[in-house]
């Protein structure tokens, strides 16, 4: 059942991706990162009044609080990446992160794999692998947006770190006390990188400030984020559940900002990017065949 858990938090996440896409064109990273936290965290808030929440020592908060700041790390260099790189390359790309993952499921938490499982690994790893030797040659995409590829890479590492050290809390945790302090955690941590971004960053580039622009899309992304962190969340807190084949049927979810970025935003150079999506998909099939 945690497998299943997984695909439907796959495919929030998808449309959560394009959310986002929407969201920061033209518009303040920033700011919509803080928006939205901030929304998730007020949609979450009423449930430390229902009694759903459960009450949690210190020692569980600082727990949380460390999530927090992983996740806000990845998100915020995520965020940058996706504002200025397209996405269909971006979501491929962000695929590779189950392997890092698997890297220290095996180190740390000594899963094992059957061969179902290895195979879809390595058909996902080959396809990541073709996919980045074909956007050397993209100049096209890659010549003025290098730079923030770097930011994609922290986001892919930082999120990698992110999912195992969810498996390590989620074996003692309450998956709705994580959830909603976490959040809690994060819209406090975004209000004050918002007022440093405001008051220190834009003072010394006020010659070429981003400004805000509210959009319906940023609901969006709170309410699948949600949706997807909710199910993610209890696929974990199964003992039984691999962080390693989680992570990796999460990235399934590529496919549905990757159809986005091709058929409404009409990117270039869609050969290539469609021979390393079909390539992760049929290593998200093998992994699925062997885990159900």
């Amino acid at each position: 059942m945690w497998c299943l858990y997984a695909v439907l938090s796959a495919l929030f996440l998808g449309v959560y991706d394009v959310c986002k896409k929407r969201s920061l064109s033209g518009n303040s990273v920033v700011g919509v990162l803080a928006c939205s936290v901030i929304i998730s965290a007020l949609l979450l808030a009423p449930s430390l009044l229902t009694g759903v929440v459960p009450h949690i020592d210190a020692r569980t908060h600082g727990m949380i609080f460390i999530k927090s700041l992983l996740v806000l790390s990845s998100w915020l260099c995520g965020y940058i990446a996706i504002k200025y790189i397209p996405l269909s390359i971006v979501s491929p790309m962000q695929a590779s992160r189950p392997m890092w993952t698997l890297l220290g499921a095996l180190l740390i938490f000594n899963e094992s794999l059957n061969l179902w499982q290895w195979l879809g690994i390595a058909v996902t790893l080959g396809s990541i692998f073709a996919f980045s030797f074909s956007v050397r040659h993209d100049k096209t995409e890659q010549s003025d947006n290098a730079p923030y590829y770097i930011f994609l890479i922290l986001a892919i590492l930082l999120g990698a770190a992110c999912g195992l050290y969810d498996k390590y809390i989620m074996r003692s945790l309450d998956r709705n006390a994580v959830q909603v302090y976490y959040t809690l955690y994060q819209a406090l941590l975004m209000a004050l990188v918002w007022i440093i971004n405001r008051f220190i960053v834009n003072a010394k580039n006020d010659r070429h400030p981003v400004s805000f622009h509210w959009r319906w899309e940023i609901v969006g992304i709170s309410i699948f984020l949600i949706l997807s962190d909710y199910v993610y969340l209890k696929a974990l807190s199964d003992p039984s559940s691999l962080i390693a084949v989680v992570s990796t049927v999460r990235r399934a979810g590529t496919i549905i900002p990757f159809l986005y970025g091709i058929i409404i935003l009409r990117e270039k150079h869609i050969r290539a990017k469609v021979l390393c999506l079909l390539g992760v998909t049929l290593g998200l099939v093998c992994l699925l065949f062997g885990t159900l």
